[in-house]
């Protein structure tokens, strides 16, 4: 253990212990750093700073999880990384919500299909529900977050092949019970059901 990891460990130590020193040790350390990593993802300077910021406040929150047997460093740009998908995928979220929610909306009027709208939301709730789990886990990350299958495979740290077979497999299980006149509304529904 070099002497670099003996004070990084005994500052890791300090702050689990809630020494405010040490957090703002922490912050001189590794701000910049992280600051430049999360502008490689955004490509905007104040969105990175909220990152940034989020991250430090969330490890004072919860630095009595932190593991000391882990790299901190690899748990600070980690939570950047986290920081950056969840940032990414309310905004992204919410945009294909709302558009989503005006083209079945404008589908379900001028069919008054409400009730018919309805059971098949429900039906779609339930064949989701009964997908293999890491199948479940990649189509709602794909359809439900709108995150492309280049960010998923990154995100779950496997191949992209996967994250298409997994989606063509969710596909193919959820069209078999929806083999009705609104099928193509009940996808696009897909983008604002939430499961919980």
């Amino acid at each position: 253990m070099t002497n670099a990891d003996r004070h990084t460990l005994v500052l890791v130590g300090q702050l689990i212990a809630g020494e405010e020193k040490a957090f703002e040790q922490v912050m001189e350390a590794y701000y910049k750093k992280l600051l430049i990593y999360a502008y490689s993802y955004t490509n905007d300077y104040p969105q990175a700073q909220d990152i940034v910021q989020n991250v430090f406040l969330r490890l004072w929150e919860c630095r009595q999880n932190i593991n000391i047997k882990e790299s901190f460093q690899g748990l600070l740009y980690k939570s950047v990384y986290n920081e950056y998908i969840d940032d990414y995928r309310r905004k992204k979220s919410s945009t294909i919500i709302n558009e989503a929610y005006k083209q079945a909306l404008n589908y379900a009027v001028d069919d008054n299909n409400h009730e018919l709208v309805e059971d098949k939301i429900a039906s779609i709730k339930r064949e989701v529900e009964h997908l293999p789990t890491r199948c479940k886990q990649i189509f709602l990350l794909s359809k439900q977050d709108g995150l492309t299958n280049s960010e998923i495979a990154t995100y779950l740290n496997i191949s992209i092949k996967t994250v298409e077979y997994q989606i063509a497999q969710a596909y193919s299980t959820i069209r078999k019970k929806t083999e009705t006149k609104i099928k193509k509304l009940a996808m696009i529904l897909f983008s604002f059901i939430k499961l919980n």
